[in-house]
């Protein structure tokens, strides 16, 4: 029978893949929208119309710090439950991913 902390592993190995992917995701959505809001200022758009982009901007910058805590709880999870396991599963394939995981995730958190 596998061992079950090697799914869990599984599990929150995703969930922090997952939840790096979205951060990135709304990174990239926000220089999309203020890029969009300048072109607008350029082109001498609508009040109306450059205020309603801003909210849009203003809606994606709140979301990316409760994003990044979201990223900083998997991660002391997943560390926490690689750590409990470390001398058992060094030889598994997926404790390893979730090592070298946490060790990107580090880097750029």
């Amino acid at each position: 029978m596998a061992d079950p902390r090697v799914n869990q592993i599984r599990i929150k190995t995703g969930v922090l893949k997952r939840l790096v992917k979205e951060k990135i995701a709304y990174e990239k959505e926000l220089e999309r929208e203020k890029q969009r809001l300048e072109k607008m200022k350029e082109e001498e758009r609508d009040v109306y119309e450059t205020n309603k982009q801003q909210e849009v901007i203003n809606e994606t910058i709140m979301l990316l710090p409760d994003c990044q805590r979201r990223i900083n709880a998997a991660y002391e999870d997943l560390q926490k439950l690689v750590k409990e396991s470390e001398f058992d599963l060094v030889e598994n394939e997926i404790f390893t991913s979730a090592k070298g995981l946490l060790q990107e995730v580090q880097i750029s958190a």
